[in-house]
C-alpha cells in the first residue's frame, strides 16, 4: 500500500510523461500502445484515426489537470470545459456552445446541435484532431493542445463554419463541418446565423459553403474572410487579415498576413500582398521542398541581397524622419 505522497509522486510522473511532446515539429502520429512515432499515413484508416483521437484527447486532459493544479483560478474552468467530459467532441461542443450562445440562442441548444454532428461523423472528428495538431506543432506560441482547444479562435471558427476536407470536395463525400452540413441540408438560415455569430464573436468570417481541408492553421485569424466558393487544401497556413475570393489554395501553401487572394495558389508555394503575389513570380513560383504551410518560416525566401536592400531603405527612412523632426 503506497503512502499518499508516493501516489502523488507517481501521478505527477505519469502526467509529465503523458504531456511530453517531441521537439521535431512534423505532422507525425503517436501510438498509445507503445509510444513510438508512426508515419502520417497510419491515420488514413479508421483505426488509426481513432487511436490518434484518443491520444490527443489524453494529452488535452493531462494538460488541463496540470494547468488546474498550477493555477487554482483556472481549476473550475478546466473542469467544466475539459475534465468533466468523456470525449473530445463533448468538450468541443460544450465550449463552442458557451462561446457562441446569446440571449436568444441558448448554449444547451447549440451544444445539442454541435454534439449531434460531431458524434455522428468520424471524418469530422479526424479533421478536428488534424487542426489541433497543426496549431500545436506549427505555431511556436501554442503552449499545448488544450491551449489551442480553449483559446485559438481560428481553430474554433473553423470547426463550426465549413466543409471538413479537401477530399470531400473532390469526391463529393457527405462529411461536413457544422455550418456547412446545415447548408447542404437546406438549413441555410441556421447556417448563416452561425456564420454571423462566429463573425461577431471571433472576428472571422467563413462562408458555410466554403471548403477547407484538414490540418489547416488560421494563425491569429483576426480579420480573415473566406468566400463562398473558396477551396483550401490540406496542411495550409493562413495568417491574419487575409481575404480569399473565388480561389483554390493548394495543399501545403502559405498565405501571408494582409493578403487579398483573387487567383489560385499552387501547392507548396507562398503568396503574400494586396493583391497577393506568388513568391518567385507567377511564371515560376518557388516550390518549397518542405511544405511552407507546415514550416511557418517567414524568411527563407529572402536572399541576403534583399535583406541588405531592406536595411538600406529602412536607414533612408530614418534619415528622412530625422530631417523633418
Amino acid at each position: 500500500m503506497k503512502r499518499p505522497e508516493e501516489r502523488e509522486e507517481v501521478k505527477q510522473r505519469e502526467i509529465t510523461m503523458l504531456i511530453q511532446t517531441p521537439k521535431r515539429r512534423k505532422p507525425y502520429i503517436y501510438s498509445n500502445a507503445n509510444g513510438r512515432i508512426l508515419p502520417p499515413s497510419t491515420a488514413t484508416s479508421r483505426a488509426g484515426a481513432e487511436e490518434e483521437e484518443k491520444w490527443v484527447w489524453a494529452q488535452i486532459k493531462a494538460e488541463a489537470r496540470r494547468d488546474a493544479e498550477a493555477e487554482p483560478a483556472l481549476a473550475s474552468y478546466m473542469y467544466s470545459t475539459i475534465l468533466s467530459h468523456s470525449s473530445l467532441e463533448r468538450s468541443l461542443s460544450f465550449h463552442l456552445g458557451n462561446k457562441l450562445c446569446s440571449s436568444t440562442q441558448l448554449s444547451t441548444t447549440l451544444y445539442d446541435l454541435f454534439l449531434n454532428i460531431f458524434s455522428t461523423d468520424s471524418n469530422l472528428r479526424s479533421a478536428t484532431v488534424a487542426d489541433l495538431r497543426a496549431a500545436r506543432f506549427r505555431d511556436p506560441a501554442c503552449l499545448s493542445f488544450s491551449h489551442c482547444l480553449l483559446n485559438y479562435k481560428g481553430f474554433l471558427a473553423c470547426q463550426v463554419s465549413c466543409s471538413h476536407s479537401y477530399e470531400a470536395f473532390l469526391y463529393k463525400k457527405k462529411a461536413y463541418r457544422v455550418a456547412h452540413k446545415l447548408w447542404t441540408q437546406s438549413r441555410k438560415p441556421l447556417a448563416l446565423a452561425l456564420q454571423s455569430r462566429i463573425s461577431d464573436v471571433f472576428n472571422v468570417d467563413i462562408h458555410p459553403a466554403a471548403t477547407i481541408g484538414k490540418g489547416v492553421l488560421f494563425d491569429h485569424a483576426t480579420g480573415v474572410v473566406v468566400g463562398e466558393t473558396a477551396v483550401i487544401g490540406n496542411n495550409v497556413s493562413i495568417l491574419h487579415h487575409v481575404t480569399l475570393g473565388n480561389v483554390r489554395i493548394g495543399d501545403g501553401a502559405k498565405i501571408g498576413a494582409g493578403s487579398l487572394v483573387m487567383k489560385g495558389v499552387p501547392p507548396r508555394t507562398t503568396a503574400v500582398g494586396n493583391p497577393a503575389r506568388l513568391v518567385g513570380g507567377k511564371e515560376q513560383p518557388r516550390m518549397h521542398e518542405d511544405v511552407p504551410g507546415e514550416s511557418m518560416d517567414h524568411t527563407s525566401f529572402i536572399s541576403n541581397g534583399q535583406i541588405m536592400l531592406y536595411d538600406r531603405i529602412l536607414l533612408l527612412c530614418y534619415d528622412i524622419l530625422f530631417l523633418f523632426w
